[in-house]
């Protein structure tokens, strides 16, 4: 329900003008994403009182604090803010909870279709539209070596290293998409493969990193082959790969 509400508020402000503003590192700042950080952790405080909550838009915790964390939320009150500055209608909002640095419960908001996604470690994940009827995720199967591997390319954030990563593949079909909507495409067999050799941080992928991963598929570190851990002391992510199931 919190995810729902927040689903709507952001579509509210989406229909309308709004104003953008720039962080430090210049990327944009609407009020879709104030609005959206308030419902999340307000509701979050009244459940979880006990539990902080790692944002992308509140103040930065210090590790000091943050290593004591047993369990946190990690939100990020809308995935694609560049997209939704767009109008291009690929954005999302994750929430998940972290538990001695693994994700065991998320839920992923896709304001656009009034979807919510969810998993809890252990009890597979679903995705339902507008209240209606809920399906589970399931990754497909996919062959690295063999011809049309879907492989999704981030929509604002390409790279060389990115072009020169798919050279291996054998005239893959390319998929563009922003923000968590490349995960959730994987988790239910519209895509395979996505490399992400660029920065990224953890509210970005926390959430859709369980889902993908209870629908059958991984997401690891591109050096050691690990899936991705969380409340690190550096919250930027490692160069990582999102799949289906390789076969």
């Amino acid at each position: 329900p919190i995810v729902e509400k927040a689903n709507t508020v952001v579509m509210d402000i989406y229909r309308k003008d709004f104003t953008i503003d720039y962080k430090h590192d210049e990327s944009p700042l609407t009020e879709a994403d104030n609005a959206s950080n308030d419902i999340i952790c307000e509701g979050l405080k009244s459940i979880t009182p006990e539990i902080p909550i790692i944002s992308e838009e509140n103040k930065e915790i210090p590790f000091e604090t943050r290593s004591q964390f047993v369990y946190c939320w990690i939100v990020d009150p809308l995935d694609g803010t560049k997209e939704f500055v767009k109008k291009n209608d690929e954005f999302a909002i994750n929430v998940a909870l972290c538990y001695q640095n693994t994700i065991v419960m998320s839920v992923v908001g896709t304001p656009i279709e009034h979807g919510i996604a969810w998993a809890i470690k252990g009890q597979g994940s679903y995705y339902r539209i507008n209240n209606g009827m809920t399906c589970r995720l399931q990754c497909g199967r996919f062959d690295l070596t063999k011809e049309n591997v879907r492989v999704l390319a981030s929509r604002s954030h390409k790279s060389n290293k990115t072009e020169k990563h798919l050279e291996r593949f054998t005239n893959p079909i390319i998929l563009p998409k922003g923000s968590s909507w490349k995960f959730l495409m994987i988790a239910n067999n519209e895509a395979d493969y996505y490399p992400r050799l660029g920065p990224t941080m953890e509210w970005d992928t926390a959430a859709p990193q369980l889902i993908l991963e209870e629908a059958g598929g991984s997401m690891v570190d591109l050096t050691t082959q690990l899936s991705l851990t969380y409340n690190k002391e550096n919250l930027l992510n490692p160069d990582f790969i999102a799949q289906g199931i390789i076969c």
